[in-house]
Order: C-alpha cells, then sequence, then structure tokens
C-alpha cells in the first residue's frame, strides 16, 4: 500500500518521443554522415543536420495533405535515406508509420493495407509494377509518393494521384514545429509474416520504440557507440530493422544503407568502401557474404562485430566468422511482436577463462534477456519449470515494448496472466542464458518423445559439403513422426545420404538420428529471410521413408 500522500518527484515531465531522437543527433552528432546505395544506383550521402531538415520538410508534406494524427502512412523502401526521412517524419507529426514487407504476396500486400486503412503509401521506383497491381485493390490510399525525383516519374502510369517525392520536399519549408503529445500515441504498425491465417498487426508506441531504443544500444546488446559505422542489413521493413534506425542516431554513429543490394559482392563492397565496424542481419545474407569472401580469398579490414537473428545461428556459420574473418558474433533473438529484441548472447567475465568450445557453447544460445524483458519457461499446465539448462518449457515474455493485444484486437486477448507466448519452446540456465529448441509448431514428436529440429540442422550444416538444411517431421506408422532432412549442398560439392548421416554418429542420441536426407536446389525462404518450414511440410506431406 502506498502512503495517502506520496511524495512525488521532481524532474521534469517530459514524453518520450520518437523526433526527440533525430533533433538530437542533428544537434549533438550534427555531421555524422548518413551513407546509402541508392536504387538509382549510385552512392548518396549526407550529414545528421541535412536528414533532420528533409524530415521537417516531409512532416510539413504530410500536413499538407492533411494527414491527421493516429493516421496510417504506409512504405514499401529498401533501406535508405529517404525510408528514413519517412520513419521519422511520419512518427514525429503524430501519424503512424506502416513498414510494408514488398516481399510479401501481392494479395497479403492489399490485405495489409487495406487492413491498416493505410492514407498514403511511400515506395522506391523498382516497386512500380508492384504498386500498380495492388493499388486498385487498396481503397483508403488517397495518394501514392514515389521516392525519387522527377526524372523517375513513369510517362504513363495507370497509378491515380501518383506523386513524386523530390517534388513535394522542395516545395516545403525546412522549419517544422514537432507537436508534443502522449508518449503512450502509436508510432509504427508492423505486421506479422502471416504463415499461418492473416498476418496480424503490432501497433508500437513512442515509449515502446525509444525505451527499446535505449535498452539496445547498451553495451551487453549491441553495444553502439559514436565510434562504430553501422550498417542495417536486416531490411527496414522487418520490425524496424531491429530498432538500428532509432538506437544508430540515438548512439551518434554513421549510418550506411545497402538499398536492395544484398548479394555477397555488394555487401563486402560498401563494408570496405565506407569502412562498416557493426552490422546485422538474418543467416542467409552472411551465407552469402562469407561465400564470397571465401571464393575471393579475402578478409575485412574493418568489420570486427555482427549481430545475427530472425532464426537461428548455425554453429559452423559463428565459427566461420569467428575463427576465419575474426568478427565477433552476437546471437540475437526476438519476435515482431517484442519489437523486436528480447536477448542477445554475449560473455560473463568468469567465461572469459573457460575454453573456446566452451565459450562457443555459450555463444551458440540466444542469450540473456535484456534490460526490460522478463522471460520464463512453463509446462504444458502452465507451471513454471527451473533455471537448469535442461529443462525445456513454452516461453513466455513480458515488459514495456512487448505486445498486449494485436492491431484491431485480432485474434482476442492473445496474454497468459499477463505473459506473452512466444510459441517457443526453450531451457534457461542458472545464469539466465536462454536457448530456443525449437518452435513450438516444428518440434517433432516421435513416439510421444520430443526431437528438436535445430539441433538437428546445425550439425548437418557443420558438414563441409552442406550449405542449407531444414529438418521436419514426417508421417511414420509407428512412431508418427520421424525426422526427415532436406539439404541444399555447396555448389560443386557431391554428397551422399549415407555420408551425410554418418555425420551424426556420436553427436545426438541414436533415436534422434533422422530416418531420411533429401537433397534440393534451394529451401523456400519467406519475407524476413527464414525458411518456411510449412512450405517444405505441405511439400513432403506424403513423403515415405525408407522401410529398411
Amino acid at each position: 500500500m502506498y502512503p495517502q500522500s506520496p511524495l512525488m518527484g521532481q524532474m521534469m515531465d517530459q514524453p518520450l518521443l520518437i523526433s526527440g531522437i533525430l533533433e538530437f543527433a542533428a544537434r549533438h552528432y550534427a555531421n555524422s554522415e548518413i551513407v546509402s546505395q541508392r536504387v538509382e544506383g549510385d552512392l548518396h550521402r549526407y550529414t545528421f543536420r541535412d536528414c533532420a531538415a528533409r524530415v521537417r520538410q516531409l512532416a510539413n508534406v504530410l500536413q499538407a495533405l492533411g494527414v491527421r494524427m493516429g493516421e496510417r502512412v504506409a512504405t514499401l523502401a529498401w533501406n535508405g535515406y529517404r525510408h528514413l526521412e519517412a520513419y521519422y517524419a511520419v512518427s514525429g507529426s503524430g501519424a503512424v508509420l506502416h513498414t510494408i514487407n514488398p516481399r510479401l504476396h501481392p494479395e497479403q500486400l492489399a490485405y495489409i493495407c487495406n487492413h491498416a486503412e493505410d492514407q498514403y503509401l511511400l515506395f522506391d521506383f523498382c516497386f512500380l509494377p508492384l504498386i500498380e497491381a495492388i493499388a486498385p485493390h487498396c481503397k483508403s490510399v488517397k495518394g501514392w509518393i514515389l521516392l525519387g525525383a522527377a526524372d523517375r516519374m513513369p510517362a504513363d502510369s495507370k497509378i491515380a494521384n501518383l506523386l513524386c517525392y523530390e517534388d513535394l520536399l522542395a516545395a516545403q519549408p525546412t522549419e517544422y514545429a514537432w507537436p508534443v503529445f502522449d508518449e503512450n500515441l502509436a508510432a509504427t504498425l508492423c505486421y506479422t509474416s502471416g504463415t499461418t491465417g492473416n498476418p496480424k498487426g503490432a501497433l508500437y508506441s513512442h515509449r515502446s520504440t525509444v525505451l527499446h531504443a535505449y535498452a539496445s544500444a547498451l553495451p551487453n546488446v549491441l553495444n553502439v557507440s559514436s565510434r562504430d559505422v553501422v550498417m542495417p542489413v536486416v531490411p527496414m521493413f522487418h520490425v524496424n530493422a531491429w530498432g538500428l534506425p532509432y538506437s544508430v542516431p540515438l548512439s551518434g554513429a554513421k549510418m550506411v544503407f545497402p538499398g536492395a543490394a544484398l548479394d555477397g559482392k555488394s555487401v563486402y563492397e560498401l563494408m570496405e568502401k565506407e569502412r562498416v565496424s557493426f552490422s546485422a542481419g538474418v543467416p542467409t545474407v552472411w551465407l552469402g557474404l562469407i561465400n564470397y569472401a571465401k571464393q575471393h580469398g579475402l578478409k575485412f579490414s574493418t568489420f570486427r562485430r555482427t549481430v545475427i537473428g530472425g532464426s537461428a545461428c548455425p554453429p559452423a556459420m559463428m565459427n566461420t566468422l569467428i575463427d576465419d574473418f575474426e568478427v565477433e558474433v552476437i546471437h540475437g533473438w526476438g519476435m515482431t511482436e517484442m519489437s523486436p529484441l528480447g536477448t542477445t548472447g554475449g560473455l560473463l567475465a568468469r567465461h572469459l577463462e573457460l575454453p573456446k568450445q566452451e565459450q562457443r557453447k555459450i555463444l551458440q544460445k540466444q542469450g540473456h534477456a535484456i534490460y526490460g524483458v522478463d522471460m520464463k519457461i512453463v509446462d504444458e499446465l502452465g507451471r513454471e519449470l527451473p533455471w537448469d539448462g535442461v529443462s525445456a518449457g513454452d516461453l513466455l515474455v513480458r515488459g514495456p515494448w512487448i505486445i498486449k493485444r494485436y492491431f484491431r484486437d485480432e485474434g482476442g486477448d492473445v496474454l497468459q496472466d499477463g505473459w506473452f507466448p512466444t510459441g517457443d519452446v526453450a531451457t534457461i540456465d542458472a545464469d539466465g542464458f536462454m536457448q530456443i529448441t525449437d518452435r513450438a509448431k516444428d518440434v517433432i514428436k516421435s513416439g510421444g518423445e520430443w526431437i528438436g529440429t535445430i539441433d538437428l540442422e546445425n550439425i548437418a550444416m557443420s558438414h563441409p559439403a552442406v550449405m542449407q538444411a531444414a529438418c521436419i517431421g514426417v508421417f511414420h506408422p509407428k512412431w508418427d513422426e520421424r525426422p526427415l532432412l532436406v539439404v541444399v549442398p555447396r555448389p560443386g560439392q557431391t554428397l551422399t545420404r549415407e555420408e551425410l548421416l554418418a555425420h551424426f554418429d556420436g553427436k545426438v542420441a541414436k533415436w534422434w538420428l533422422p530416418d531420411d536426407v533429401v537433397f534440393a536446389d534451394a529451401l523456400p525462404v519467406g519475407g524476413t529471410g527464414k525458411i518456411q518450414k510449412n512450405r517444405l511440410r505441405e511439400q513432403y506431406r506424403d513423403y515415405r521413408l525408407p522401410t529398411a
């Protein structure tokens, strides 16, 4: 019980607003650079001071177009300076930034636009054919803003009310008074990838976004500082690029945007040219970068740290980056529903004396909760399980940047006694290090016992002839389900089923061994770079395992 007249603090009451981040960067790190590989093909660079001026122009544009507080303004764009301008102008003016994943199917794109009731949509000109396809089906959109200059405007577009971004900005002044409002108002809207059913929206607030940016920049998390050169390879349409468009300006670091060029050669050359020290992305991007560097006998001159998330980083990839390229690997975990960061990997002081292999086992875990995130694991009856590193259960989380309901209450009440169920199965050790053992929907139930697919995939990918691997459960008449490995060999490598299965000897219990191996040219990958196991399960639904 509080006393009847509690003593209140006597600090200023200043709301945490996204507009404050960029204005801080423009004032205190005015000359830090933002470099962008543009979809036009050239390299663009300017400073935080320049960026803030153009952001204020865009805020005036939105006001002139009649965009009101709380209305949604969408983007369909790669990582670049214009997309960053939209991040701050839309949310800072009180509207809601809705980033859309262009890798989704056009029907899903139209559904998301309509569900969000987007008023305007800003897009890179490379997506013009996609916009022409979905525009007739997006009933709420009043105008389509092409992120480019007049020379990029099509002469005979089918899109009604097509506007030119640079012309709109040129007509507006660089002065704009940022409104001050409740920090709990909506700021950005991100939709889940929608692997089952329609995508659902996570609606973040200014408060949750600023707190997430503060926390993610901490030394135990992403460790972003003004001495860094940061390249967000993770797309800005994928959970706000894991918060980097906020945490990097907050820290005053130089930003480098790769645009649409995410192949190994393009990423490597931009990293070297701009002296990138830190980057972030999903494993598939680093796979391409590693392959390119190895094929050409290259090393990194400044790249020293990366966070890998979106899906588990294979141990073989982590070992390659650390041992062959001297790049520190930070394992990250989170969800769209978590803004997204929940944990990051790292070592405690007492771990530094351990043998290398013991250290790697710790680094391979998803890591320690960051401040602001609480977590627990529970059994099927909801009973909390011990933090012993062995007991596996459903992972639940809570915190100030974790969802409590989806946009428009899609799915109803999603919390369990105030905790959000992640859908992951995990262990937590005595030091608080969490490790995902599987997605609840991906775990294989064989004869009443659980088999985790992540361990099997990691072992497969440690074979030098394997580039990618996914493990799914397929029907078995006696055991209900058994593991099937679907493998993409490295180019120029030959590999047999027997050779790969022999690679598992002594690494897992015999009853965990995959019953069969299928070789494929490629694995289905979703819009966020994750392997789509639901598509694999459908593809191999009628697969019959060997009976011998």
